[in-house]
């Protein structure tokens, strides 16, 4: 008690808008769940790991603090009746698959004091005032964390969302209707008693769609309606009703399922009420999920058809899903397969100096201890459990600090919504090397990055052009026409569109998918592309020009990506759902660039031409994100299209989403020739980034930097003290200063690991990785779940991590 006495002038209580962190240690992830509880610092309101007290102490002298310790109840019986399925293709969200079963938990609080660790219950009458009052505040304050993730607004994201049907408001409903029992229903025209539809129009009830496979109904629902019998465009299916107005509403017109924001009252015209009813039958998404489960391209990627055996201990450590954060927790197990990654945030220098006043905003202490925490073992210890289960879980990490962090400011990385894992990958990379920059060391990216070279021929005169700029990731398309079942395609193709003429649906394994060899993706890459009005400053006019896309240098690790996702002709993104035997060896020598060779003549440098500078209309761009396409891509084609439409910037994509650098970070041109950039922002905004002590100078520069946004702004002015970089002239040697420090080698990988997306766009759906351990084994990461893999699906992959043989 005398310690506590002595210190109770460092002793605070939060006030409300106070930062407490009391969910996640500052050096680890460690929790009040963990088995030795979290101790809340009571001057700093910072959560430390028991094993981390010490260190913390003797850093910032604090030695009283507040241990919160929290033991799961006892799982209670569950309740009789359907349970709750999944009816969405999304992760830890409403409707989605659970990892997180919603335990409750008892808490036990201690004031406990160092060095001795002495311990006080938190109703000791002798504490001082202050002690209570802190105590008290920092139980009854929002957790840091939480606080961060209602700041973002972060929404729901309900898989493939439904649009209201354009007959609901309108819709026909019979006069002197049927009054349908609340039970006992039976299809009017044969004697099945599930899977019942009743008709909106005429309450008529009939049987559901017939699937391939024999399941389902008899069609007579859809016939009804097709066949004139009297029926309407809207449908519902009996049993999925549920008193929150909740129920499968299918248009046999619109041929999908919809939303009827009138569907109260169109069921209580046949005397339903809703209040009344309860959910007892699947729903159609309930059912294509359970059957991709069994079969699907869920099952192959997640290998659920097999015994997963689990693995335990340093590098198998899994991530929990924090609510469709696959695609994060895919890209960061597989960086962290990378030794200069592991070499890097493995110091404890960055734990030793992380920020005291807000470690949420510390991408590196996030990162160290990201990487101590996966490859420690400390948070992947073997339990009772020999054989993972479909439903089984394992110990991991929550990541909920970093998660955070990386989607502050951006507009879709803070969003609960699915994302594209190779734009996280990008976006994580730029992170890092601006963090690195604030601490004037080196970022551990160089090993990823390497020099692409572009040669640009000029038709006209024959002279060439030869630029290098710096990559992160080679994209290959991938060239449908070049499949080798084309005949056992096309025939499933057709006897497809023959079963759904039918009312019909192909589901399980009689899908055929096309086989396409990895050779023809390089092939591809290797050829010409014909540029269009192209500006040839030999001849001072417009022509066309060929452009090769050729590898200066090849760094030791080389993440490929399948360009998978395209448009329909409803300019909606899907994903072609092809097989590629990506190879364990990858020999790409083909693609050595070779730079100006004996004979090419050189185009003359462009003169200097001022250019009109084009505001990028962020609310044109929103709307191409919408649909699925990566946000640089978009802000290239806005940009290129002069923010003149959707409709332009949508043709503009069309024509472009398959170039190299279509996903890549974009930075808008101003005056050619090193000519800077015009600052653009309001002078609102400007005066913001100025009220923060900084010039009128340095404001415009670090807006004009970074899209207008102060928060990134006042970023780049820490993180560029000296101001802007010379701009790289447009020249043979762009490939310069900005190529410093990457590696070249060998041309020749070897397959390391893998990342897998499953659905039918990179917004939706779920992400697996696949990662070769020491031994060559094959492990399968799935969110928090890590085991031996069975059946490495390596031909159905996204992204691939090939490193150069002989590291």
């Amino acid at each position: 008690m005398e310690i506590i006495k002595e210190n109770l002038s460092r002793i605070k209580v939060p006030a409300p808008g106070d930062k407490v962190f009391k969910d996640e240690c500052f050096y680890s992830f460690d929790s009040p769940e963990s088995p030795t509880g979290l101790y809340v610092c009571l001057n700093r309101w910072l959560g430390v790991g028991e094993k981390f007290l010490t260190r913390y102490s003797n850093r910032t002298d604090n030695k009283v603090f507040l241990r919160i310790k929290r033991t799961r109840k006892e799982a209670k019986e569950e309740q009789e009746g359907v349970p709750e399925k999944v009816s969405r293709l999304a992760i830890n969200m409403e409707g989605g698959f659970q990892t997180d079963q919603g335990f409750e938990w008892e808490e036990e609080c201690k004031v406990v004091v160092l060095p001795n660790m002495e311990t006080f219950d938190i109703t000791n009458p002798d504490l001082p005032m202050g002690v209570n009052l802190a105590v008290a505040g920092i139980r009854t304050a929002v957790s840091a964390n939480k606080q961060a993730a209602i700041d973002a607004a972060q929404g729901t994201w309900d898989g493939e969302a439904l649009v209201n049907s354009k007959h609901a408001e309108n819709l026909q409903q019979v006069q002197n209707p049927p009054k349908v029992p609340p039970t006992g229903w039976k299809c009017e025209f044969c004697d099945l008693t599930s899977n019942l539809w009743i008709n909106l129009t005429d309450g008529n009830i009939a049987c559901g769609r017939k699937f391939f496979d024999g399941s389902g109904g008899n069609n007579h629902a859809v016939d009804h309606y097709k066949n004139g019998g009297g029926g309407g465009p809207l449908a519902v299916k009996l049993g999925t009703i549920t008193m929150d107005g909740k129920a499968d509403v299918f248009s046999y017109e619109e041929d999908e399922m919809v939303l009827d924001p009138y569907l109260e009252k169109h069921l209580a015209h046949f005397g339903i009420k809703i209040a009344s009813c309860e959910k007892t039958d699947k729903s159609m998404v309930e059912m294509e999920i359970d059957m991709n489960q069994r079969i699907g391209e869920w099952a192959i990627l997640t290998e659920s058809g097999s015994k997963l055996v689990p693995l335990f201990g340093p590098g198998r450590t899994g991530l929990h899903n924090l609510g469709n954060t696959c695609y994060m927790n895919s890209v960061l197990q597989v960086l962290n397969t990378i030794p200069e990654f592991v070499t890097c945030y493995g110091k404890n220098d960055w734990l030793d100096r992380g920020d005291l006043t807000d470690p949420g905003s510390d991408l590196n202490l996030q990162l160290a201890k990201l990487c101590q925490g996966l490859n420690s073992g400390v948070y992947s210890k073997e339990g009772e459990e020999a054989v993972l289960s479909d439903e089984g879980s394992q110990p991991g990490i929550r990541p909920v600090m970093l998660r955070q962090l990386v989607g502050k400011g951006h507009p879709e990385f803070s969003s609960n919504r699915q994302q594209d894992s190779q734009e996280l990958f990008l976006y994580l990379l730029e992170l890092m090397e601006r963090a690195h920059k604030k601490t004037n060391s080196q970022a551990p990216i160089t090993c990823l990055q390497f020099m692409a070279e572009d040669r640009t021929e000029c038709t006209a005169s024959g002279q060439v052009r030869y630029k290098q700029r710096l990559e992160e990731y080679l994209p290959l398309n991938v060239p449908v026409e070049a499949a080798t079942n084309v005949a056992e395609v096309s025939e499933y193709l057709a006897r497809k569109a023959e079963v759904e003429a039918k009312g019909e649906r192909l589901v399980g394994e009689d899908l055929v998918r096309a086989k396409i060899p990895a050779v023809s993706l390089v092939e591809a890459f290797l050829r010409e592309e014909m540029v269009e009005d192209f500006y040839s400053s030999a001849i001072k006019a417009k022509t066309t020009a060929k452009k090769t896309i050729r590898m200066a240098t090849f760094p030791n690790y080389l993440l490929v990506q399948l360009l998978k996702f395209r448009v329909d002709e409803n300019w909606q993104p899907v994903k072609l759902d092809v097989e590629i035997d990506m190879p364990d060896q990858l020999d790409l020598t083909s693609l050595r660039g070779k730079g100006l060779q004996g004979g090419e003549v050189s185009l003359p440098e462009d003169q200097v031409q001022e250019q009109v500078v084009v505001n990028i209309d962020e609310n044109i761009v929103a709307q191409l994100v919408d649909m699925g396409f990566a946000r640089e891509g978009c802000r290239r084609a806005v940009f290129n299209t002069g923010s003149s439409g959707v409709e332009a910037a949508m043709g503009w994509v069309m024509d472009h989403m398959e170039d190299p650098d279509f996903s890549s970070p974009f930075t808008p041109g101003g005056a050619k020739s090193g000519g800077a950039k015009k600052c653009t922002a309001g002078e609102e905004v400007i005066a913001m980034v100025m009220s923060m002590g900084f010039s009128r100078e340095q404001a415009e520069m670090a807006l004009r930097n970074t899209d207008n946004n102060v928060e990134r702004a006042i970023e780049w002015i820490f993180s560029h003290p000296d101001g802007e970089p010379e701009s790289v002239g447009g020249g043979q040697d762009q490939g310069g200063a900005s190529g410093a420090g990457v590696s070249d080698g060998d041309a020749r990988y070897e397959l390391s690991a893998f990342i897998s997306h499953m659905g039918s766009s990179s917004h939706s759906g779920h992400y697996v990785c696949h990662i070769k351990d020491a031994e060559g084994r094959w492990v399968i990461f799935n969110d928090n779940k890590v085991a031996v893999s069975m059946k490495p699906p390596k031909e159905l992959g996204y992204l691939y991590m090939y490193k150069r043989i002989g590291l």
